[in-house]
């Protein structure tokens, strides 16, 4: 019988010293509850998503210290943890020292393992360079060491053997996408467990929340241990970790798996926790199979987005938050959401009308703010908007060569941009400083995708905390908000009946039932098969299925939706073909200079959808199919 802590700890991305520091503390709480081994999670003592910082040798020689006195702990419990292994006399590829992403196991104040490995330590096989990874830039992995040293991957990937107490313990440890390993040529768990007779097998993880995640992660888990009849044992992190254009959740979810596959024990999401389990398990599995709760709803969206914005507003270190509040869905959700993650009284809501802003949504704006029991202010903007227009179309500009003096014109969509951009860059920024903090970014990631806001307008802000969820998960999160988290309609019903809408014109006049060339119920699915997709889809793909009739049921949106929408073919093409170009022109110019975004989809924009600033282009297949429908009316 083995009892095994899952040591669920809050990683701090850069702080080894913070790290380390309660990871001894954690240790002492397992020894008092008379755990055999506490394991933690991968790179627990750095972090994991550091960006150059890995490049820095003093920050290398931190983290090896503090990994010293995590191993000066282990004198009577074995410890398992991850940390960045150096290897100074060698290289990587970019000529730099040496590093391992690594698991460590101590015992007895020193370290096991170097008796069947060039190492004291193991080090992670399978390298992501996908989605928000980039290991290969910074590690070293097993593969390019068996290659360099002349073995085989089979033949490095060694157990731990650990003489604790008066038996000896067989540890199998990998390392997070050791485990995902379907797509490999390498199957790092399949090989220690067929080579050897192992007690447990150890994945130490630091992965990122993304909705749906862990379902998957429980069946592919699930299916590893019944295969190899072994324990496996899984320990993630939870805490707040960013690439810089993108925020990432790590919402833990440590699980423990018997021998035929069943779960026998979680930890709690978004919660520092240690959980003590006794291995083979003396009590009944908390599911058949690896069933589990779903974690692709609206409640996992809230939890992680309203965890990712208590940590991110202390990594910062703001306090206060200016929030411009319309009378529109985005913005009423972005407030209740920060409301309720921060309190109301660190907010000042702002509606900030012109001509064009209806009595109804600026009476829904005030209404929010009541319900919410925030500070609010109405910073009316017309009177600024025409000084800018006045000056930019009364004041000259000279051609110094030949002295010729002309003035600039201002369209309607320049006035539309001028109104945006007087909104944040001046009141929003003015305000935020004056308040004692910053202002948030409203859009969502249906905006985002096609650059439906203005660069340095709405577009800009501290941070997005709606820019990875489509208009359709805007107004479900809002719902959830006044139901689950309220328990009263403090978003009004007003905003959810209303037509979205910009008011930046006329032409956007809400009581007169104009808003946003977006239909959302369509365009959000078009959108996502964009951008989220694991084989992404292109208007080759798109107009291939509407000529069969099948790209509803491919997108997943309601049936019969191109037919009430389009009349023809030609209006389909055109309407594919406006979005596609923004989405792949202006758009990515825009998402380049945007907020950082908070992550909770299987693709965020950001580092992890990397992007290039390339011309539109449509493929020949795509132009040929184009060409016969068009010819058919």
């Amino acid at each position: 019988m083995i009892r095994i802590a899952l040591g669920q700890i809050e990683i701090v991305p850069g702080r080894p010293d913070v790290n380390s520091a309660f990871m001894l503390k954690m240790i002492e709480q397992a020894r008092q509850q008379g755990a055999d081994i506490i394991i933690f999670p991968e790179l627990a003592i750095p972090g994991y998503l550091l960006g150059d910082t890995w490049e820095q040798q003093g920050f290398l020689r931190e983290c090896e210290e503090c990994g010293r006195q995590v191993i000066s702990a282990s004198i009577d419990i074995c410890v398992v943890f991850g940390n960045v292994g150096v290897d100074w006399q060698r290289h990587g590829d970019d000529g730099r020292v040496r590093k391992y992403n690594a698991l460590f196991t101590a015992y007895q104040g020193k370290l096991w393992g170097n008796d069947n490995f060039p190492y004291p330590f193991r080090i992670k096989t399978l390298h992501p360079n996908y989605r928000e990874f980039d290991d290969t830039r910074h590690f070293y992995s097993l593969r390019k060491l068996a290659l360099e040293t002349g073995r085989t991957v089979e033949n490095l990937l060694q157990p731990v053997q650990v003489d604790y107490k008066d038996t000896k313990l067989t540890l199998g440890g990998i390392l997070c996408e050791d485990g995902w390993n379907e797509y490999y040529p390498v199957n790092p768990v399949a090989t220690l467990s067929t080579k050897n007779k192992l007690d447990v097998i150890i994945n130490i993880s630091c992965s990122p929340f993304t909705l749906g995640k862990n379902d998957k992660r429980n069946r592919v888990f699930s299916k590893q241990a019944a295969a190899a009849g072994i324990p496996l044992v899984y320990v993630n992190a939870v805490g707040l970790q960013n690439n810089g254009k993108t925020v990432y959740t790590f919402d833990g979810f440590s699980s423990v798996y018997d021998g035929q596959g069943q779960v026998i024990a979680t930890c709690s999401t978004f919660q520092q926790e240690l959980k003590v389990v006794e291995i083979p398990p003396q009590s009944h599995p908390l599911a058949t199979s690896a069933e589990s709760d779903k974690d692709d709803t609206i409640e996992n969206v809230y939890q992680a987005l309203t965890y990712g914005i208590r940590k991110f507003m202390v990594q910062t270190g703001l306090k206060k938050v200016v929030i411009g509040v319309s009378g529109g869905i985005d913005s009423a959700v972005n407030t209740a959401l920060f409301a309720n993650a921060i309190g109301s009284e660190n907010l000042l809501l702002v509606n900030m009308p012109s001509i064009y802003n209806s009595s109804t949504t600026k009476g829904l704006s005030e209404q929010l703010a009541a319900n919410l029991g925030c500070s609010y202010t109405i910073f009316p903007i017309q009177e600024a908007v025409d000084l800018t227009i006045k000056q930019i179309t009364s004041t000259p500009v000279t051609q110094l060569q030949t002295g010729t003096q002309s003035t600039l014109k201002v369209s309607s969509f320049v006035a539309e941009n001028i109104q945006a951009r007087d909104r944040s860059a001046r009141v929003l920024a003015g305000l935020a400083a004056a308040f004692g903090g910053a202002f948030t970014c409203n859009a969502n990631k249906s905006e985002l995708t096609v650059g439906y806001s203005t660069l340095y307008g709405d577009q800009a802000g501290f941070i997005a905390a709606l820019g990875d969820l489509w208009k359709h998960q805007v107004y479900a999160l809002g719902q959830y908000l006044n139901t689950k988290v309220f328990s009263t309609p403090v978003i009004p019903q007003g905003i959810f009946d209303i037509i979205p809408s910009a008011e930046l014109s006329f032409d956007q006049a809400v009581e007169e039932g104009k808003g946003d060339p977006l239909y959302y119920p369509y365009h959000d699915y078009l959108f996502q098969a964009f951008i989220e997709w694991w084989n992404r889809a292109t208007p080759e793909d798109i107009l291939t299925w509407y000529a069969a009739g099948e790209l509803e049921e491919r997108l997943g949106c309601e049936q019969g939706l191109t037919i009430k929408l389009f009349a023809t073919p030609a209006e389909f093409i055109t309407d594919l073909e406006k979005w596609w170009k923004l989405y792949t022109g202006l758009g990515v110019a825009k998402r380049i200079q945007a907020p950082p975004i908070l992550a909770v989809s299987r693709r965020a924009y950001g580092f992890d959808h990397r992007e290039a600033q390339n011309q539109p282009y449509f493929t020949r297949a795509y132009n040929i199919l184009k060409t016969r429908l068009l010819e058919k009316i």
